[in-house]
């Protein structure tokens, strides 16, 4: 039985990883290894200068204290007896899509990955003001992740899927885009009147 860790950016209590490890249960053992908070846009960072901690959970859930690339590391070293055979990161709340894929710690968790020599998969939704439902992208995903395990990806390759809300119509592969970034940022005082 194929062996599965699932990450994410956004948390170990995330409505995104809840639902895609209980569908990719139907293909193996899932292990999530996940950030404790939230972990948004910190990139493929890694935690050097201070000591993690991992909290066990129920149902082979594990909460790090560090960034989805330090679970990845933590997950394939010290959690899971026998290496995974696919690695899925997400499902993400919003894109990751062109130069936005730099800052992602979902595509970051799924690009450590692949830098291990492990099949691996990011998942990403578009955002929504509405109700999450992260189930057509779940599904999505493990058929996906069916195909990887049956016909792995070229060495060092990982798939970064972006998934739109609701039914899916089809499935178009691209290449990754750039985009105009503008920066802004806003200044502000504290309460002590410090810029």
């Amino acid at each position: 039985m194929p062996r599965i860790l699932v990450t994410n950016d956004d948390g170990h209590f995330s409505a995104g990883i809840l639902t895609l490890a209980a569908a990719l249960r139907a293909l193996g053992d899932v292990v999530i290894v996940a950030p404790q908070t939230e972990a948004s846009a910190v990139g493929h960072s890694l935690t050097l200068r201070r000591p993690l901690r991992v909290e066990h959970g129920s149902d082979g859930v594990y909460a790090v204290d560090g960034t989805p690339t330090d679970c990845v590391n933590i997950a394939i070293d010290q959690i899971m007896t026998h290496k995974p055979d696919l690695i899925v990161s997400g499902i993400n709340k919003g894109f990751n899509i062109g130069d936005d894929v730099t800052y992602s710690g979902t595509v970051a968790g799924a690009l450590e990955g692949a830098l291990l020599g492990f099949q691996a998969i990011a998942v990403s939704q578009a955002y929504t003001k509405e109700m999450w439902d992260f189930s057509a992208a779940a599904e999505f995903t493990a058929r996906l992740a069916a195909k990887v395990l049956k016909q792995p990806l070229p060495m060092r390759t990982f798939l970064n899927v972006n998934v739109p809300m609701g039914a899916i119509a089809g499935v178009r592969t691209t290449v990754q885009a750039r985009r105009n970034h503008i920066t802004k940022v806003a200044r502000r005082e504290d309460p002590r009147g410090r810029p």
